[in-house]
């Protein structure tokens, strides 16, 4: 029996976590991490449980997705070292003597809203926000309850519930914790829900990343290895019965070459789904929506819809017009439209007359065409001859743009998210250097501006260091002298003149 949540309690007890500096220390970071991953080690067969009771998941599939998270923490656990040292910067000619640098700091409390179509890996982020130091409110998804429930559970018997709590009730809603002030969200789900909490971000002007969906396309081209290109589309279309913000969602191509794919995915879907083997669709209503979509379509392949099992057959409709409503929508389902462009040109007009897709998948083996999406597109990503497969690269950057979300993560991404870097300039005291800090002081004249100006003076070429250190031993040996200080001008005006052909 879950017990009774208050969000202020709870974003409280985290708030004092991290003022206490619990999460902060590098030490206690990677032991964090390595709880993570004991989590997912070790309760492997209950996790994949409690998922298949609440949607029917592939197990297998589950399992895939365990590994990937578990690989995700073990590749922050070791460059974590690396990544939470200062950053140096480039120095200007006056800073030569100074510290320059970008500090590092977590933002402090986090609160995590998961999705309920990958609850395991929109847990990925929760390891970025460790590895950065931050306190952590981990809200599951309401759909997932068998998973909630034993996340709310056993999660904290890993991780200290003071620094990571769980906020999950029965039918609770993220409403209720977006009330409070957090320093960071972060939101795997539906656009939709993503306007929602970005509104309520800004009540606090609180940082957010949104990973949501939209409705991904595919090229394809006659160059392309069409039998290859089945398989591979055909597989990211179904992964979770199309429930995947990352899934393809419809195809651009020619007649001809549409006929061939057609012929090849009927091939696929056979091979890949023997029997009806169908993974479930999330629900009555999601199923309901998906059914709804399909009137009026010109289906090519499956159509089969089974209330009773709640499963959706891969789906394949052709001559579909730009107006119908499955393409107003992101589809979130095993349906793939097909609509017909006459070449590469039609079909980025097509795209970019839409809102920004999370990833666009092209699949051609000319570089023409290649080069032509990736610079004449935005999305967040560009897949090319595959699907899906870009969102377990580790150092590439996953998230989208505009409607498809803001932000991103995997690998250092991850971390960066989740960290306020905090510029530092520690000026030094020398007298020598308060010799050159008169020039800005008043009164202040045209001799002095134009030394400034010198001085500031941006520059391509990094051989000038030599330079400004004349400058300052020459000041300082002014300083040393007491030389009045028309002196000192009249010698830096004069190296000004000497090196200004330089650069």
């Amino acid at each position: 029996m879950l017990q009774q949540l208050n969000p202020v309690d709870v974003v409280a007890k985290a708030r004092r976590a991290f003022n206490n500096g619990t999460t902060r220390s590098l030490q206690q970071r990677k032991k964090y991490l390595r709880s993570l991953v004991n989590f997912f080690q070790g309760q492997e067969d209950a996790i994949i449980g409690c998922v298949f009771a609440d949607s029917r998941k592939n197990k297998e599939e589950m399992r895939l997705e365990i590994y990937m998270a578990i690989f995700h923490t073990q590749y922050l656990l070791d460059n974590v070292d690396k990544w939470v040292s200062g950053e140096t910067v480039p120095k200007r000619w006056v800073d030569t003597l100074d510290k320059i640098y970008v500090h590092k700091e977590p933002y402090g409390v986090v609160l995590l809203i998961a999705c309920w179509n990958k609850p395991i890996l929109s847990l990925l982020p929760l390891a970025g926000a460790i590895a950065a130091g931050n306190c952590v409110v981990i809200k599951p998804s309401h759909n997932g309850y068998n998973f909630g429930t034993f996340l709310a559970t056993v999660l904290p018997t890993y991780l200290d519930p003071e620094c990571y709590p769980i906020f999950f009730e029965k039918n609770d809603r993220v409403e209720k914790l977006l009330e409070e002030k957090f320093d960071y969200i972060y939101f795997t789900g539906s656009t939709s829900i993503g306007r929602m909490i970005h509104r309520a971000a800004n009540k606090y002007l609180t940082p957010t990343t949104l990973q949501l969906g939209g409705k991904n396309p595919i090229y394809i081209d006659s160059s392309a290895d069409l039998e290859q290109a089945a398989a591979r589309i055909i597989w990211g279309k179904c992964l979770n019965s199309g429930q995947a913000c990352s899934c393809p969602d419809y195809v651009l191509c020619s007649k001809p070459v549409r006929e061939r794919f057609v012929e090849h995915a009927k091939s696929t879907i056979e091979r890949f789904y023997p029997d009806s083997q169908h993974c479930p669709i999330v629900n009555d209503h999601q199923l309901q929506r998906l059914s709804n979509l399909l009137k009026g379509l010109d289906i090519a392949l499956g159509g089969g819809v089974d209330f009773t099992q709640r499963t959706m057959q891969p789906t394949v409709a052709v001559n579909v017009s730009p107006n119908h409503p499955i393409m107003q929508e992101e589809i979130f389902g095993p349906i793939l439209p097909i609509l017909t462009v006459n070449g590469v040109e039609e079909a980025v007009n097509f795209i970019s007359r839409r809102e920004k897709p999370l990833v666009i998948y092209v699949f051609s083996k000319k570089s023409s065409v290649k080069k032509f999406f990736i610079e004449k597109t935005s999305s967040g990503a560009v897949t090319i001859n595959d699907t899906i497969v870009h969102a377990i690269v580790e150092s590439l950057p996953f998230g989208g743009v505009g409607s498809s979300g803001m932000g991103r993560f995997k690998g250092k991404h991850s971390f960066d998210t989740f960290v306020n870097r905090k510029s530092v300039l520690d000026k030094n005291t020398w007298g020598i250097v308060e010799r050159v800090n008169e020039l800005r002081y008043p009164p202040l004249t045209k001799r002095k501006t134009d030394v400034v100006k010198f001085l500031l003076k941006y520059r391509r070429e990094p051989s000038w260091v030599t330079v400004v250190t004349s400058i300052i031993f020459l000041l300082a040996l002014g300083a040393s002298f007491k030389l009045d200080f028309w002196i000192l001008d009249e010698i830096v005006i004069s190296i000004c003149k000497t090196t200004s052909k330089k650069f």
